[in-house]
């Protein structure tokens, strides 16, 4: 079995892989004060939870774009897993071509979503991942990344609103009933929802549009990626698992 492991800025998500068969998925909050002994118990108990001793995992592949964590965090792996764990970064086979001005600054989560896609839906497609940031990342029908944008998550909008508003309260990121919003919460909730959804529209628009490639495929993914998914018909595909898809391949590239 293969643990593959996707550690963010708000969450780390860690799947089970029995051949080439995801048995099992988890999520934890991003948290820099963990010990290792802290996240090998978090690791036995989801193993745990899906039926499988810790002996049973042949490998660990790991993303991370959070420094900070790694010491303790590799070091769970090697005392509660025995294993020496596998980091996406560089020199390690991605099957992906990198372009972009300074490749090496690329982040790792966005090398895993593009082998992901490119190896389960293959090219001209541009992956959104929904996390505490929104990346949209185009790969090219030949395995080629060189264009990205960076844009605030929905959720760092959300806090924005609350933190520097003094009367504005925390809400729950949620589709409204009507953007007729009559009260404060759902005036913040259609302020937010229909704002992000209009800006990822006109940016798939844009891509589009410079790229000449109007029937380019479009693949989201991350937490908050299905409600947006859900609310438009620009996205034709949302694909929870992406992240996992793509450290699977990332593994099978350099596991010999």
């Amino acid at each position: 079995m293969l643990l593959v492991i996707d550690i963010g800025n708000t969450n780390i998500t860690i799947g089970i892989y029995k051949n080439d068969m995801l048995i099992g998925n988890y999520r934890l909050t991003t948290w820099f004060k963990r010990t290792s002994d802290e996240y090998g118990f978090m690791i036995l108990n989801f193993l745990m939870d899906s039926k499988v001793d810790a002996s049973q995992i042949k490998d660990v592949i790991i993303s991370s774009v959070v420094p900070k964590i790694m010491h303790s965090f590799t070091n769970s792996i090697r005392k509660y897993i025995n294993k020496e764990p596998i980091l996406v970064g560089p020199g390690i086979k991605t099957g992906i071509s990198i372009k972009t001005e300074n490749p090496k600054k690329v982040g790792a989560d966005r090398i895993v979503d593009l082998a992901g896609c490119f190896y389960n839906y293959q090219g001209n497609a541009l992956v959104i991942d929904f996390g505490t940031a929104t990346t949209y990342d185009y790969i090219s029908k030949d395995g080629v990344f060189k264009y990205g944008v960076t844009a605030p998550g929905i959720g760092i909008s959300a806090e924005a609103l609350s933190t520097h508003c003094a009367k504005l309260p925390e809400i729950e990121i949620e589709k409204p009933k009507t953007i007729l919003a009559t009260e404060t919460i759902t005036s913040m909730q259609a302020g937010l929802f229909y704002g992000y959804l209009g800006s990822v529209e006109y940016i798939i628009q844009k891509f589009k549009e410079e790229l000449h490639q109007p029937d380019m495929l479009v693949i989201a993914t991350g937490g908050l990626g299905k409600i947006i998914s859900q609310n438009t018909t620009m996205i034709d595909i949302y694909d929870r698992d992406l992240t996992f898809k793509g450290l699977k391949v990332i593994y099978d590239k350099n596991r010999n």
